[in-house]
């Protein structure tokens, strides 16, 4: 039996947000609905962050309800504060006129609660793919580590997701309790991704709705534990999933990976500026693949260009944190599933990571990790 969005409505109806029986549709709150071919229905409750703890019963209301529908295969159900309280999903605000003369003020920070025992979130972005943002994201989670912080890392590549090949990591997640998933562990951090609950081979024709659920989820329903900083995977490019994790969950900062040349450099830009206007701070810069080492002659050749990348951030006034070198070994181990820093932690390779890992953190505290044995285990 095919439901459709009347349907969802029509039960949605049966739920109220307030003690005078407004009804979540009625309320002005309800993201767009979709149902997918499969009868999942996916949909956001719109909140200001301080009203979290309130809304999470009517979410978790709305979504029984739903399941408990004849022909539901699924339901994603989540609370975002992409819009103000105030604001209906229906009717958004009067646009406000700049001051003469000057350029509109960005939009004030959209931070939602904070993770419980996370003192730190880091999105790891860039704004095109092919940049070699995953493997600097696994790197520089496993390098973090190194220095004895407690990691974690989320992969919120849902169309591309690529830690589970990265860790060499398989299998699925273990529920804890109901919607309360234990992460994965690999050489010695907590993971967890979107690849660990699909099928390899699956296509992930998830419209934006969904996308934002299934980040909100893995965020929220994962049990992180105690974490120096939680190290997030990014999707490329500046749509839904880079909003939800800048307007949902409370950011520490970004880094954005670039290859030196002008092309990816023009994405850089934008990734930069997105961050900027939901009030992101900017950690830093990376420029990837920046110098090839022939492994027979020794010349050093610059295949996408060189210092593309540190001119870049100089030019926008953010952080510079290192330049990583174009070489097989560390294409090789990343997809042995072994990456360098992990296997090779006193290798070349690994101290240029660990250089740039003492810096984004130098950048996020004001001041070095603190010293500890190591927490790499070699798998």
């Amino acid at each position: 039996m095919a439901i459709t969005r009347d349907d969802v409505l029509k039960v949605l109806s049966t739920v109220t947000v307030d003690a005078a029986g407004t009804t979540l549709p009625a309320s002005g709150r309800l993201s767009q609905v979709v149902v997918d071919p499969t009868n999942r229905v996916m949909f956001s409750i719109l909140i200001d962050p301080s009203e979290a703890e309130r809304f999470e019963p009517i979410r978790r209301r709305a979504e029984g309800a739903l399941l408990a529908t004849p022909g539901v295969s699924g339901v994603f159900a989540s609370l975002t504060s992409e819009r103000g309280p105030n604001q209906s999903a229906q009717t958004p605000p009067p646009p406000q006129p700049p001051a003469s003369g000057r350029a509109a003020a960005a939009p004030p920070p959209r931070t939602g609660p904070a993770l419980p025992g996370v003192r730190h979130i880091v999105a790891v972005a860039s704004g095109k793919g092919g940049v070699g943002k995953s493997t600097t994201a696994c790197n520089l989670a496993l390098a973090l580590a190194a220095q004895g912080l407690k990691v974690g890392l989320l992969d919120a590549d849902i169309y591309g997701p690529s830690v589970p090949k990265l860790f060499g990591l398989s299998g699925k997640p273990r529920v804890i309790e109901e919607r309360l998933l234990a992460p994965m562990e690999g050489f010695g951090i907590k993971v967890m991704s979107i690849g660990f609950l699909i099928e390899p081979e699956t296509a992930m024709i998830w419209r934006g709705p969904m996308v934002q659920s299934a980040i909100t989820q893995m965020l929220r329903e994962v049990a992180w534990g105690e974490l120096d900083v939680l190290v997030v995977d990014m999707p490329p490019g500046t749509g839904d999933a880079q909003l939800t994790m800048a307007q949902a969950t409370p950011l520490s900062g970004a880094v954005i990976v670039s290859t030196p040349q002008d092309l990816a450099l023009i994405d850089a830009r934008r990734g930069v500026t997105m961050f900027r206007k939901v009030a992101v701070p900017i950690l830093g810069v990376i420029e990837n693949m920046a110098t090839f080492i022939c492994p027979h002659c020794g010349t050093a050749s610059h295949i996408f260009g060189h210092g593309g990348a540190r001119a870049e951030a100089e030019r926008l006034e953010v952080p510079f944190l290192g330049e990583v070198p174009l070489n097989m070994t560390i294409r090789e181990t990343s997809d042995a599933g072994r990456p360098v820093v992990a296997v090779d932690p006193d290798g070349p390779h690994a101290q240029v990571y660990r250089g740039i890992a003492a810096k984004l953190w130098a950048n996020l505290t004001g001041g070095p990790a603190p010293r500890a044995a190591p927490r790499i285990v070699i798998e």
